[in-house]
């Protein structure tokens, strides 16, 4: 049989290898073909996800999470965790010899000695390194439950923005008190900004994405919210990059006579 002759075949109603009929809109759609429209859900989600990445899945309306964000939070609370109970350690050390020489201490502009004993550092009276370790350790075990695909209630993303926008803003506070007040470094804090800013972003692109935090109907009207999310989800990570860079070339420019002279 020639090509065009298949093909003809293929096309009419009732043909061997074509498939049924119009009343069902598969009418000139091969076996194999209507085969391969049989795909799961998980398969359907990431098709339409691959077309408007903006567009939640149902497993995120359900209260879910992509998991790229659950491994982000698994991964990021266990480096911020990690970076507080060493601060924590390091300040039980210099507790016991106020003399000591810590790891953390790499010049005189990196390290963590100069910040354990400020005011600072105990904001609420205990160590701040005490409440960031149960506060990663809470957003890790958030991680995994996420990465278990569990589906937690709408109050449960807006309280884990509202704790994410605080947080932010902590480190926005430590960041301007460690370049224009303690004036230095400490290598621990690093990580905790370095992780935090895209926990933060992703979390309030995730939360904007599938609903969980919504704006005043004015707004909703003017598609603000729209378009508001659809910038956090596609270019989350072009505005993690771009506050990346904003830290270091701040960090840069405010100890730029100590770095010429740590590099001489």
């Amino acid at each position: 049989m020639s090509r065009k002759r298949m093909s003809a075949e293929v096309a009419r109603p009732g043909a061997p290898g074509a498939l049924g009929g119009e009343r069902d809109g598969t009418a000139g759609i091969p076996d194999a073909a209507v085969d391969d429209l049989d795909v799961s859900d998980e398969e359907l989600e990431a098709q339409v996800a691959a077309l408007d990445p903006a567009r939640p899945t149902e497993h995120q309306l359900a209260g879910g999470a992509p998991r790229g964000l659950a491994w982000l939070l698994t991964i990021g609370g266990a480096l911020g965790a990690w970076a507080a109970v060493m601060l924590v350690l390091s300040e039980i050390e210099v507790a016991r010899d106020p003399d000591a020489a810590l790891a953390c201490d790499f010049n005189p502009l990196i390290g963590c000695g100069t910040f354990i004993t400020t005011w600072q550092a105990h904001l609420f009276g205990i160590p701040n390194a005490v409440v960031g370790t149960v506060a990663f350790a809470a957003l890790t075990a958030v991680g995994v439950m996420l990465l278990a695909r569990a589906r937690p209630a709408r109050w449960f993303w807006v309280t884990l923005t509202a704790a994410a926008t605080l947080a932010i803003l902590w480190v926005f506070w430590f960041q301007y008190q460690a370049l224009f007040s303690i004036r230095g470094l400490c290598p621990y804090c690093l990580v905790v900004w370095t992780v935090m800013i895209p926990i933060f972003v992703n979390v309030w692109a995730r939360s904007l994405q599938a609903g969980h935090v919504r704006v005043p109907d004015r707004l909703r009207r003017t598609l603000v919210q729209d378009r508001l999310r659809r910038t956090l989800v596609q270019d989350r990570w072009i505005i993690v990059a771009a506050w990346y860079a904003a830290v270091v070339l701040a960090v840069a420019w405010v100890f730029w006579d100590q770095w010429l002279l740590l590099l001489a």
